[in-house]
Formats: C-alpha cells, sequence, structure tokens
C-alpha cells in the first residue's frame, strides 16, 4: 500500500516540537541575598517575545524562545540584580533534524516550542549601594 500525499507532511512533522511541546512555560522565580531568601523581590523577565512579571518567591508563565531570557530583580533599598538565562535545546528538538530534514528545526525555532528555560530561576541579588537613591510610593526619590 502507498502512503497518500496528505500522510507525507504528518509523518514529516512526527518529531515536530511545535506538535509534542507547548510555546509556554512556568518558571519558579527566586531571590537570595548573603545566602537567605529575599521574599518581595519584583522580578521583570523579558526575552524577544515578550515582558512578564512577578514577584519573588513566585511562579511566572513565560513564552519560551531561542534567546537569553533576561532576569531584571529588586527589591526597594535592600539589592538588585540583572542576569540572563540560557534556554536550551529540549529532545524534541532533535527530532526535528531527524525526521523533517530541519523544517521542523526552523519552525520550532521560530515559535521556542523546541527549547526550554531551567523550571527554578535563582536569581542572586547583589546589596544596594549606600549612596544609592531610594524611591518612596509617591514617585519622589531620597538621597
Amino acid at each position: 500500500m502507498r502512503p497518500s500525499l496528505l500522510t507525507l507532511p504528518l509523518l514529516l512533522l512526527a518529531g515536530c516540537a511545535t506538535l509534542t511541546e507547548t510555546s509556554d512555560q512556568t518558571v519558579l522565580v527566586q531571590t537570595l541575598l548573603e545566602n537567605r531568601e529575599v521574599l518581595g523581590a519584583g522580578c521583570v523577565l523579558s526575552n524577544d517575545v515578550g515582558k512578564w512579571f512577578v514577584t519573588s518567591p513566585g511562579h511566572v508563565t513565560i513564552r519560551k524562545s531561542a534567546t537569553p531570557l533576561r532576569v531584571d530583580c529588586r527589591k526597594e533599598g535592600v539589592a538588585w540584580t540583572y542576569d540572563k538565562i540560557a534556554s536550551k535545546q529540549n529532545a524534541s528538538l532533535w527530532g526535528d533534524v531527524v525526521f523533517t530534514a530541519g523544517i521542523g528545526y526552523l519552525v520550532d525555532r521560530h515559535t521556542g516550542a523546541g527549547y526550554d528555560y531551567p523550571s527554578t530561576l535563582t536569581i542572586v541579588l547583589q546589596p544596594a549601594p549606600a549612596d544609592a537613591p531610594r524611591v518612596i510610593p509617591n514617585g519622589a526619590t531620597l538621597y
């Protein structure tokens, strides 16, 4: 029996992460300062496809991408940091190369489905400089 022309595209997409993986991922963000957990740090996570906000420790659902995840966490008057978290190719991405002759790889690279960030992001904060300005809730800056 000969496969029909309609089954060929389905066979080619069998290894495609777009079909087996989601382009969203939930991550836990936790912050540390001098080997102790810092509660209530405000964090902004961003990559080339979006920006997300979370208060540590907390979970947030982000869109996956092949680009690094930028993480900026701050706790007013206490600490701050800026970090980049690399994304890693997941196993389904290699199925794209083998089963789709690379076509699925291009699709999954674009959608982010073939990549994952670590499920727990532990961000090490730096102490705020003593001369750093402090911002109070009404937006005024104290020196």
